[in-house]
């Protein structure tokens, strides 16, 4: 079965995994992570689970500066994303990344509406930070990927414009990247020419529509919580790390625009709840519940290798991978078990993530938990921590009881496993003697 694995199925899976795109696409968006998690604090500051203080805030005024420095970082993700995956994408090709991401930024900047009309009727050029956060993300990964694609074509056929020796490095590049920056830009700017004269629109707004919007609707239902908690898990099986490819990766931007908009509700007035538009799967769901602890939501796995396991190996490792664990790293019990390529735990590695979700999901639409806003915590913040931060004392105490059936479910086969590691221990033993 290994054999089988390793020979037909694992190739297939890298390959795609592999690709310039999905690699532009998974570490592009990292460079939008700091922000985003700066941008976190300050919100969580600004919106904290206590009344009293969030009013105190509010009437000192402190709220709206906080506002400033959330909306400065966290509501320009999208920018950051375009500029980020843009330059990956050229300097995995070998190339100086920096112009293809400058580039990536004004395509994408094209592509939206560049003015306003004020009182007096006139035209008021801006950037909109509607689509700078959550509502632009897919555009911004479109712009990123296609500004880095055309821009490579045009450094591999060597097509720019040579300056001679002695020119200064910084004057160099910025001739390098006229030519295919000139090419790009003319692209962008013929496409939303034809988007505003034909279609009467922005490519941006049509995306959002088209694309964008229906994308996060398969993201933030029921079947999309089934599918998330099966393939992220899945992948992990055949040693591919599932939570960077699907959670930051492929679901990662949909999951941060369900967040972004949840967060708009909130800033407009609004009681953030599902019959006023509210996103019920978000980056919040997928970090506090589908992969908390580690993909598998092992925890429950640890604890019983700590404190019940009869089998040395299991006690060892169940020890290496217990204070990690609540830190959501579980590679040392992933390879360790271990549980990749392992048939005898792929049952519960996969129905728990699936079973937090289906829990959490119910939660969240009855309103026994309240939806998530925009409050994003670094993703090694404990469990129970994360969720008082993110959702107030009843998030937490539902982490508190996935984290207890987690246990529950994992106990009949970690002990079949335990059985089995002692008998080989007993069996070398004797064999010893």
């Amino acid at each position: 079965m290994k054999d089988f694995l390793n020979e037909k199925i694992v190739p297939g899976i890298m390959k795609f995994v592999n690709t310039k795109a999905m690699q532009a696409l998974k570490n592009g968006l990292l460079y939008a992570m700091p922000m985003m998690m700066i941008g976190a604090v300050f919100l969580l500051v600004a919106n904290f689970p206590i009344p009293a203080f969030t009013a105190a805030m509010e009437k000192a005024g402190v709220t709206a500066i906080l506002n400033q420095a959330t909306n400065s970082t966290f509501s320009i993700i999208a920018v950051i994303a375009a500029i980020g995956i843009g330059y990956t994408y050229v300097k995995n090709e070998g190339y100086n990344g920096l112009p293809a991401g400058v580039i990536a930024l004004c395509s994408y900047l094209i592509l939206q509406p560049g003015s306003v009309l004020g009182e007096d009727g006139s035209s008021i050029g801006v950037i909109m930070k509607t689509w700078t956060g959550g509502q632009g993300m897919i555009a911004a990964i479109i712009s990123g990927l296609l500004a880095g694609w055309v821009y490579s074509i045009f450094m591999k056929k060597n097509i720019t414009i040579k300056m001679p020796d002695g020119v200064p490095e910084g004057v160099m590049n910025a001739f390098v990247a006229l030519i295919p920056g000139a090419v790009i830009i003319a692209g962008a700017t013929a496409i939303f020419a034809f988007f505003q004269l034909v279609l009467g629109t922005t490519p941006i707004e049509w995306i959002y529509k088209i694309l964008q919007i229906p994308l996060q609707g398969l993201t933030d239902s029921f079947g999309g919580v089934l599918a998330m908690g099966f393939v992220i898990p899945f992948f992990w099986f055949f040693g591919i790390h599932g939570s960077t490819l699907i959670g930051d990766g492929i679901m990662g931007p949909l999951l941060l625009a369900n967040s972004a908009d949840n967060q708009a509700i909130l800033d407009a007035g609004m009681k953030l709840t599902v019959a006023n538009g509210g996103h019920i799967v978000t980056k919040q769901f997928l970090d506090q519940f589908m992969t908390v602890t580690g993909s598998g939501v092992t925890i429950g796995l640890v604890m019983f290798m700590v404190f019940f396991a009869k089998s040395k190996q299991m006690k060892e490792i169940g020890k290496l991978g217990f204070l990690p664990s609540f830190f959501n790293v579980n590679e040392p019990v992933l390879f360790g078990t271990p549980i990749v390529l392992n048939p005898m735990l792929i049952v519960p590695f996969i129905a728990m993530p699936m079973i937090s979700g289906i829990i959490e999901y119910f939660a969240l639409y009855t309103g026994l938990c309240p939806l998530y806003g925009g409050v994003i915590v670094p993703w090694t913040t404990p469990p129970i921590i994360s969720g008082f931060l993110v959702g107030g004392w009843r998030t937490a105490l539902l982490q508190l009881v996935i984290l207890v059936l987690s246990f529950f479910v994992y106990l009949p086969f970690i002990k079949a496993v335990d059985k089995r590691c002692v008998k080989q221990e007993q069996d070398a033993l004797t064999a010893e003697k």
